[in-house]
């Protein structure tokens, strides 16, 4: 099913699937899956990667800067632009800490450090919810992947649903009061499902 919030198509799984990443267990696989394009840049973000990338270059590989030397940090793929990824791989972006098999974003460990105001691309922080258009309009949708199937089995445990679990990106991406029109939606929906 999907619901109509302010000029914004969201489909109900967002609602209604329980979702809250668990990288213990995933090891942070949505940054290094296999797929034939990295995460989905908008306009705006593509120049402030290449304003961070100096900053996150002490936190990457030898193999990372080897690639992003000789491809970049994006590209061009069906007329938009994503990250690069390394053999269709890991993200250029991602690093490890030491003893770890967690991949990580180094432009967030910039983020958190204080050395920039960019977290990293929206698209990176809303998964797993992909933005698309629908008769004109923003469709906001659940991408499944079945490396997110610790997120599930977590957000199950915790009952934290989609929606709460991104709920800052998604203000990012709509605003606060859309986020505040969607919980209503969600109260009525809740109303309804309880008749």
């Amino acid at each position: 099913m999907i619901l109509l919030i302010e000029n914004i198509y969201i489909d109900s799984e967002i609602i209604t699937h329980p979702f809250l990443c668990d990288t213990d267990v995933c090891l942070g696989a949505c940054c290094t899956f296999y797929g034939e394009v990295g995460a989905p840049l908008q306009l705006e973000e593509e120049p402030q990667l290449f304003e961070v990338l100096p900053l996150t270059l002490p936190h990457l590989s030898k193999t990372s800067k080897d690639w992003i030397n000789k491809y970049g940090i994006s590209e061009n793929v069906y007329d938009y632009p994503t990250t690069n990824c390394i053999n269709k791989k890991d993200c250029v972006f991602v690093y490890y800490e030491s003893n770890s098999k967690i991949a990580l974003c180094s432009i967030e460990k910039c983020f958190f450090s204080g050395q920039t105001t960019f977290r990293k691309p929206l698209s990176c922080w809303l998964y797993p919810i992909r933005v698309t258009e629908r008769e004109g309009k923003k469709y906001l949708y659940y991408s499944k992947i079945k490396e997110c199937s610790s997120a599930i089995s977590h957000g199950r445990r915790e009952n934290i649903y989609i929606y709460q679990a991104l709920r800052e990106p998604l203000e990012k991406l709509l605003g606060k009061e859309w986020y505040g029109k969607l919980l209503e939606a969600v109260d009525k929906w809740i109303e309804k499902d309880n008749e």
